[in-house]
């Protein structure tokens, strides 16, 4: 067998993949392609992945710098973890310095919106800044308590006659993270350190100039104040796409993060364990919320109108609501809907379930809105008809907010609607009945469930911790851990013997 580098493709070629099939290389690859190129094979969906060397060199850059700096972190000085979580805090809340970022970010404002991509998560703000800096005093604190605490890694002791075992928490190695466009995200991410873990950060493109505002005058300036190597948390200095495929490629990662839209996750993943690394994948959204027949009107309509504030992941997407309940239901659902939408200066954008129409306004069927969306407004109808089996479509809006409204027989029937077409992250009912909430919370294969409106589902705002992604069940259960992903989870195990005994034997 031959084996030899890959130093060109031409059009045309087949490129097995799946074990039975086959794609073949495009004009447009095959010119793009020189030696010292990567080509990656999806082996899912036969995509051709090209990943020019100088994107490749770019990456590999940063996972040696982290990889230095996770064999350096084990003889950091006591107390620089947390040392550097104040600085980067103290950095974030200096004036001067957030100047300098907000100016970076309006910059990637101004060149997101030329695209006609989306800048609602692009922004930054001062809830936005607070947050960060909220986030980051909060791991200091809890790396101030782990050193008052002997045993914190401590996982459990197995004492036996002459000798004792002891389970321990270890960190997992170098992270590698790809997520979107949110600068945020770039400081929750430095949860990391928390369990002496490093990481190679790829942030949406959209966002590279925060981001490296970000490195550059808060990040980077902690990390020396701390003693820490400046290698712990680093930053790919690429836009292209190709920078995240590269990373994840990277064998030497012990953990590959991702968050962004479904499709980009998916691919993203199949990178990864094509490459030997297990994945933890935050993808589609989307929550959902179910109202019976005992529902509050007014808990409802609160409900409905307090997930719709802004569109993330945990974002109102479907509202199932009886039958029985539907004529009264349904009016105070659309109201709130534009409710939140004329806080933004519009009206709302609906989808309705076929069959359930009958509860719609027919004149909402005809009437035409201006939805405002990330390349500009457009004309389209306030409510439209929608499968049943697409009712798991998110809804990725930019200023109008939309959903979708299905009527329903019955609770059983919205869950089993929710488990069949949902993405399986956030489950919320509006019920009177103690009896109905434990039959939903034990029905419906949802991590997230909740009683009211569905914007909870975050790491700091419910557990006060930052999250690096909250998972869904679309894919299957996470073994060992919650929902919410956040620095404290990376870890790994590792088992301790004490021998009292010399002549101890089996």
């Amino acid at each position: 067998m031959t084996i030899a580098p890959l130093t060109g493709l031409a059009e045309g070629a087949m490129i097995p993949f799946g074990g039975d099939r086959y794609t073949t290389v495009t004009a447009e690859l095959a010119a793009a392609f020189r030696p010292g190129d990567h080509l990656h094979v999806v082996q899912s969906t036969g995509a051709l992945l090209h990943v020019p060397a100088t994107v490749r060199t770019a990456v590999a850059a940063q996972v040696d710098a982290a990889v230095d700096a996770f064999a350096q972190l084990r003889s950091a000085a006591p107390g620089a973890v947390r040392d550097f979580y104040l600085a980067f805090a103290d950095a974030l809340a200096d004036d001067a310095v957030w100047n300098l970022i907000e100016a970076a970010n309006t910059e990637d404002v101004l060149r997101a919106e030329r695209l006609g991509r989306s800048t609602t998560r692009l922004r930054v703000s001062a809830g936005m800044r607070q947050d960060m800096v909220t986030g980051l005093r909060g791991w200091a604190t809890q790396q101030a308590a782990r050193a008052r605490d002997d045993s914190a890694d401590l996982i459990e002791r197995v004492e036996h006659d002459d000798w004792s075992v002891e389970i321990v928490s270890a960190p997992l190695g170098v992270i590698g993270f790809v997520f979107e466009g949110r600068p945020n995200v770039f400081a929750d991410a430095a949860g990391v350190l928390a369990t002496g873990n490093t990481a190679v950060l790829r942030i949406g493109g959209d966002a590279l100039a925060t981001a490296q505002a970000i490195d550059q005058h808060a990040l980077r300036p902690a990390l020396r104040s701390a003693g820490l190597p400046e290698g712990a948390i680093a930053l790919v200095p690429r836009r292209e796409r190709a920078a995240g495929w590269a990373l994840f490629s990277d064998s030497r990662l012990a953990l590959a993060v991702v968050r962004g839209s479904g499709p980009a996750v998916t691919q993203l993943g199949s990178v990864a364990r094509q490459s030997g690394t297990p994945v933890s994948a935050h993808g589609t959204g989307g929550a959902w919320l179910v109202a019976d027949d005992t529902a509050d009107s007014a808990r409802f309509t609160r409900a409905v109108r307090h997930s719709l504030d802004r569109k993330v992941c945990n974002t109102l997407n479907v509202v199932a609501v009886v039958r029985e309940r539907a004529e009264e239901l349904v009016p105070l659902l659309l109201r709130a809907a534009d409710d939140a939408a004329a806080a933004r200066g519009g009206v709302a954008r609906v989808h309705v379930a076929g069959g359930s129409e009958g509860w719609v306004p027919p004149a909402d069927l005809e009437r035409r809105i201006v939805v405002r969306r990330a390349e500009g407004p457009v004309d389209e109808p306030r409510a439209s008809l929608l499968p049943l089996d697409e009712l798991g479509t998110e809804w990725e809006w930019e200023d109008t907010p939309e959903l979708s409204l299905v009527v329903v027989d019955d609770v059983d029937q919205a869950v089993a609607l929710f488990n069949a077409h949902s993405p399986q992250f956030v489950a919320s009912l509006i019920s009177a009945d103690p009896g109905a909430h434990a039959r939903f919370r034990d029905q419906v294969n949802a991590p997230f469930v909740g009683d009211g409106f569905t914007r909870w589902v975050d790491g700091q705002y419910a557990l006060e911790r930052p999250e690096l992604g909250l998972s869904n069940w679309e894919n299957g259960r996470l073994l060992g851990r919650g929902g919410v992903l956040t620095g404290s989870d990376l870890t790994t195990r590792r088992t301790f013997a004490r021998h009292d005994n010399p002549d101890q034997h089996r």
